[in-house]
């Protein structure tokens, strides 16, 4: 296992976990979607369903929207023993929903984060946050027609952060 200095968002970013349509226009249906999205889960309804209600909890205690069109979806405590390893979904939403960000901007990228330690799960939380102030990163994320380019895009804005290999 990498340690936790040493992961990429690119890395754990995969074209089957990213989805460049949501459907939904509300936020517990927007988290439905996301959590569908998992490729490791996709057959385990009892563990997805737990996910899906800590998630819910979690946002019910505050939003993970953090603005500028953008939400973190995550749970309060890492869910032990539901993932081996990190994972991230990457959606976007074509209009955007209210998702209850403090400038009220209605998120259009999301990156739901499931991690299987607490400290892997803050560490990812923190690059993710850092990444994302970069504007010109946002906007090309809102213009990426493919998955794949997706992850190039991370990759390459972790390179000029530092973050990279």
């Amino acid at each position: 296992m990498k340690s936790n200095s040493s992961v990429t968002i690119s890395e754990l970013l995969a074209p089957a976990a990213i989805n460049l349509n949501l459907n939904s226009s509300e936020r517990d249906a927007v988290l439905s979607e996301l959590v569908n999205q998992i490729p490791e889960l996709a057959k385990q309804q009892q563990e997805r369903e737990k996910l899906l209600r800590a998630l819910r909890e979690r946002e019910r205690l505050h939003s993970t929207g953090i603005g500028d069109g953008i939400a973190l979806p995550h749970t309060r405590n890492a869910l032990v023993g539901l993932v081996d390893h990190s994972i991230i979904v990457f959606a976007r939403h074509p209009t955007g929903i209210q998702y209850g960000a403090i400038d009220n901007i209605p998120a259009r990228l999301f990156f739901l984060l499931i991690a299987p330690t607490v400290t892997q799960h803050l560490a990812i939380l923190a690059r993710l946050s850092r990444l994302l102030r970069d504007s010109k990163l946002r906007q090309d994320l809102l213009a990426a027609e493919r998955p794949e380019k997706v992850i190039a895009l991370v990759r390459e804005a972790e390179g000029k952060m530092g973050m990279g290999k």
